[in-house]
């Protein structure tokens, strides 16, 4: 890990940190919530190994990086554009791609908005999902799930940060990674994060290290820049109009794990195995289903998803 070099470049208006390490065709990992560029630890080291260089930011709002105060500064065009301009200062033309949680979200648009820029994509947990000209997400998702489903809860600037406040953050931590439960999360107000039973006891893939880090983190720049990407999804759905039908054309692999509470979304399955994904997605080449691993696969299971990202950039 001390061998792992950090960095801070100015893109976008925004200071970003930077992990990476290696020499090499360039992999730009993009994480997820609650989550850093740490949560790529064991692929950097293992990347570069392989004779990569890999790199890891933390994401605008995560981190070390800064973190603008605005929800309205988190809409899918200002992440794009904070990578653009990071490959921009790095001088790093294209890039293998691999994402997770919103780092797949991120992954698939910058792959929509700037495919110029990607060889080639893993993306990891969660699907493309076409632009729903009549229906705008958050809407979408209280209609499926109803007011306590984790994306509505978390829409009032403020409020979820006081629940999360009130519980140890390395619990709230230890809960987000560890989850197996596949249901939707909605969590009642009058219950709250507060009010959810301890988690199990740490599996052998997540360290007391690993958690104390997260939370030194998160303690240190709270919660509210990642829960701005939630918030920003309307004003995206907004934003995206321009290239509503659009094709995503780059090579494409993707992994979700059985246990994955995105893979159990109602529908998700057919989309990705009867031909829906690969309508939006058309050179999608692989699909992955990693059985018993959960959210998290990238760190419950580090070398399959290293072995499986490898096996589809080493034919690039």
């Amino acid at each position: 890990m001390e061998k792992i070099e950090h960095t801070t470049i100015s893109t976008n208006g925004i200071n970003m940190h930077v992990a990476s390490i290696g020499s090499g065709p360039v992999i730009l990992f993009l994480h997820g919530f609650p989550d850093l560029w740490y949560s790529w630890r064991h692929q950097l080291l293992s990347f570069a190994d392989l004779g990569y260089r890999a790199i890891a930011p933390d994401l605008r709002g995560y981190g070390d990086s800064d973190a603008p105060p605005s929800p309205d500064s988190y809409t899918i065009l200002h992440i794009v554009g904070d990578l653009v301009g990071l490959l921009n200062s790095l001088g790093v033309d294209r890039v293998f791609l691999v994402g997770h949680d919103w780092g797949a979200i991120v992954a698939w648009w910058l792959c929509m908005i700037r495919p110029d820029r990607v060889n080639a994509l893993v993306n990891t947990s969660v699907v493309f999902n076409p632009r729903n000209p009549s229906v705008k997400p958050v809407d979408a998702f209280r209609a499926l799930f109803g007011d306590d489903y984790y994306v509505c809860r978390f829409q009032e600037p403020g409020e979820i940060e006081e629940d999360f406040a009130q519980a140890d953050t390395k619990k709230l931590i230890n809960r987000f990674f560890t989850s197996r439960n596949p249901r939707p999360p909605c969590i009642p107000k009058t219950l709250g994060f507060r009010g959810l039973p301890d988690p199990p006891p740490l599996p052998a893939w997540l360290t007391e290290q690993d958690v104390r880090f997260y939370a030194d983190k998160f303690s240190q720049k709270g919660f509210t820049g990642g829960l701005n990407y939630y918030r920003a999804l309307n004003l995206s759905w907004e934003l995206t109009a321009p290239w509503a039908g659009l094709q995503i054309k780059v090579p494409v692999k993707f992994i979700v794990g059985d246990l994955d509470l995105t893979y159990h979304i109602p529908g998700t399955k057919e989309y990705i195995h009867e031909g829906g994904l690969k309508k939006h997605v058309p050179f999608l080449q692989e699909v992955v289903v990693m059985e018993g691993v959960g959210h998290f696969l990238h760190q419950e299971k580090p070398d399959e998803v290293t072995d499986h990202i490898y096996g589809f950039f080493k034919k690039f």
